[in-house]
Parts: C-alpha cells; sequence; structure tokens
C-alpha cells in the first residue's frame, strides 16, 4: 500500500509546471483572439459584444484606437472591482486586461482572408471562443464586461448570466446604431458562435450519455451492466409518485457507443424498464477522461 501511495505522489505535477502551463495557455489564447478580433471583427466593425465590442464602436465614433480604448476600460473596470465589489483580484487577470489588448495593439493592420462579412462573423466568432477557451482552461481571465456583470449582480440581484447577457446586448444594440441592423446581426451571430466554441473547448466533443433506469428487476440489470458491459452504475433511492412504494433508480454513465449495447441489455432482462437517456457533456472519472 506505502508503494503504491508514493508512486502516486511521484506522478504528482509539480505546482510550478502548473502554474507555468496556465499562463502559456493565457499568453496563447490572449494572442488568439488578438488576432482573430483584428483579422475579422475588427476589419468589418463587428462588434460582438464586450470591450472588445465597445473599442470597435469607439474607434469610428471618436478615432479611438482599439488597444488603447481596451487598456483603459479593463483599467477602469478592474478600479471599480476593487472599490465595489471588495475583492483582490488574481495575478493572471490583471495579467490577461494588460496582454490582450497588446496583442491587439501588435496585430493591428493583420490582412483579412475574406470580403465577406457573414465569414467574417463566423471565423471571428470561432477564433475569439477557441482564444478564450483555452485562456479559460488556464484558469484566467481577460478582464473586461464580466466585471461589470458581478457589479450588476451585487447591487441588483439579477443573475450573472442575464447580466452577461443584458451588457452585450446594449453593446451590439449600439453598433446597430452606430453601423446599421446588417453589421448589428453578424455581431450576434459572431457573439453565439464565440460562446459555443467556448463551451466545446471547455468540455470537448466527446458527448457521453447518461441512462437512468426504473425496474422491478433492478439487481439483474445492475449486475449486467457491471459485468456484461463492465461499466460503474449507482443505485439511487427513490419514491413512486402514485404508489408512494420505495422505488430505486439505477445511474450509469456510458460511451456514445455503448447507448444500443445497453438499451439491448436492459430490454433483454426487462422488456417492462422504464428508461430514460440525457446527455453528459463532460464526464471525469475512472473509465472516462481525468
Amino acid at each position: 500500500m506505502a508503494q503504491v501511495v508514493n508512486k502516486r505522489r511521484e506522478r504528482k505535477e509539480d505546482p510550478w509546471m502548473i502554474v507555468v502551463r496556465e499562463y502559456i495557455f493565457l499568453i496563447v489564447g490572449s494572442f488568439m483572439v488578438a488576432i482573430a478580433f483584428n483579422m475579422f471583427l475588427n476589419a468589418f466593425n463587428i462588434a460582438s459584444g464586450g470591450v472588445s465590442g465597445i473599442s470597435i464602436i469607439t474607434k469610428d465614433l471618436f478615432g479611438w484606437r482599439p488597444a488603447f480604448t481596451q487598456w483603459g476600460l479593463n483599467a477602469l473596470l478592474i478600479g471599480l472591482g476593487f472599490v465595489l465589489l471588495g475583492r483582490q483580484f488574481g495575478v493572471k487577470t490583471i495579467t490577461g486586461t494588460i496582454i490582450l489588448p497588446l496583442f491587439v495593439f501588435l496585430t493591428e493592420g493583420w490582412p483579412t482572408i475574406t470580403t465577406e462579412p457573414l465569414l467574417a462573423a463566423l471565423y471571428g466568432g470561432v477564433g475569439v471562443g477557441l482564444g478564450l477557451g483555452i485562456v479559460f482552461r488556464g484558469n484566467a481571465s481577460t478582464g473586461g464586461t464580466d466585471l461589470v456583470a458581478q457589479i450588476l449582480h451585487k447591487y441588483t440581484g439579477i443573475s450573472l448570466g442575464i447580466a452577461v447577457l443584458l451588457i452585450d446586448g446594449l453593446v451590439v444594440i449600439g453598433a446597430a446604431m452606430v453601423y446599421g441592423p446588417e453589421l448589428a446581426l453578424y455581431a450576434l451571430i459572431a457573439l453565439y458562435v464565440t460562446g459555443k466554441t467556448i463551451d466545446v473547448i471547455q468540455v470537448g466533443l466527446g458527448v457521453s450519455k447518461m441512462a437512468f433506469i426504473i425496474s422491478e428487476n433492478l439487481g439483474k440489470i445492475q449486475e449486467a451492466i457491471l459485468y456484461d458491459l463492465d461499466r460503474g452504475v449507482t443505485r439511487l433511492p427513490a419514491y413512486g409518485g402514485f404508489t408512494e412504494k420505495e422505488r430505486p433508480v439505477l445511474l450509469c454513465v456510458v460511451a456514445q457507443s455503448e447507448i444500443n449495447a445497453l438499451k439491448k441489455l436492459v430490454q433483454e432482462t426487462d422488456p417492462d424498464a422504464f428508461v430514460i437517456f440525457t446527455n453528459a457533456n463532460e464526464v471525469l472519472g475512472e473509465g472516462f477522461r481525468r
């Protein structure tokens, strides 16, 4: 037993390596966001929310360079965060608010690869989402209007999700007033694609299935799942809504390729079993990703 514990300790990653990896993620992700911003969103005036969207609008209204606008707004927002939220910001968050505008400044003027605004919205949304997803994987942040959302959440009680949508919505409305409804629609498309791309980076493309099984022969089904399908299973306590009698439920998570095998196994064991399948976007643990 002692040898096993020692081996596990040896496999534990050096904390300094974790920090280095997270900063690499922050730098690489910020660089990708800056490239996507300048080559697609900024090039076509697609203000898809956030500080970056505001910097596109102020570029045409006042002639301010986007990088300088982003630096100024991020500094202002961090200051408000200290005063109104009373929190200590991590070094990586402050680094992100500095390094992203720096990359925006350095990549300013890079030529775009398309002449179609719709393709620019799609490319820009994917690029920004990919970069932000990598930043988030490094447990970092680029600051921005998320801080405003937290302030609204604290002082108004509205949820963070609604606050973020409200702020991004105001930016898109501003884009509609400056650039017209067509580019505002492209901004909404880019915003949606960004969110979906972040989800893919965060949880991966693989979607597992979670099954809830209700049966009179739970013991046989449980045994079959454990030894025939070679998957773990959990028995959950439950009660029938009509009979009010104890009616345990089996919970099992399987890979996409194992769904038919599980269906066949349950059908052969108990044709009257009640089975519910639902998506499990990210499964961590033995038999899946660690």
